[in-house]
C-alpha cells in the first residue's frame, strides 16, 4: 500500500493546519491508521491513531488539539491540528497497521510542519 500525505506547511503558533494521507488501497480492513511526527534531533513518536473499531488514541501532547478522521469512501484519513506550538514543528508521517496488530507496516514519505513562535 501506497501512503501520500498532503497540507504540511509553516503556520504561526495558536493557528490550525490540517493534514490528509491518501491511501492506495481500501484502507476499510486495516487494524489501524496513524500519524506519527519526527522533530529535529528527537526520535519519531506516534501522534494519533484510529483503530480498526474507530477508537482514537492521542499522545499527551496534542490530547483536545489534535483530531484523527477517516473517510472510507476516499481511502483517506486526515489530522486537524489546532492551537498549534512551536514545539508541534516537525515531519508528520501517515502510516497503517495493514495487517499486524502491534506495528505499523506501511508509511507515507512525510510533510513538513513548521509552526513559527
Amino acid at each position: 500500500v501506497q501512503l501520500v500525505e498532503s497540507g504540511g506547511g509553516l503556520v504561526q503558533a495558536g493557528g490550525s493546519l490540517k493534514l490528509s494521507c491518501a491511501a492506495s488501497e481500501n484502507i476499510f480492513g486495516f487494524n489501524a491508521m496513524g500519524w506519527h511526527r519526527q522533530a529535529p534531533g528527537k526520535e519519531r513518536e506516534l501522534v494519533a491513531e484510529i483503530r480498526r473499531n474507530g477508537r482514537e488514541y492521542y499522545a499527551p501532547s496534542v490530547e483536545g488539539r489534535f483530531t484523527i478522521s477517516r473517510d472510507f469512501a476516499k481511502n483517506n484519513v486526515s489530522l486537524q491540528m489546532t492551537s498549534l506550538k512551536s514545539e508541534d514543528t516537525a515531519i508528520y508521517y501517515c502510516a497503517a497497521r495493514t495487517r499486524s496488530d502491534f506495528l505499523f507496516d506501511a508509511w507515507g514519505r512525510g510533510a513538513q510542519v513548521t509552526v513559527s513562535s
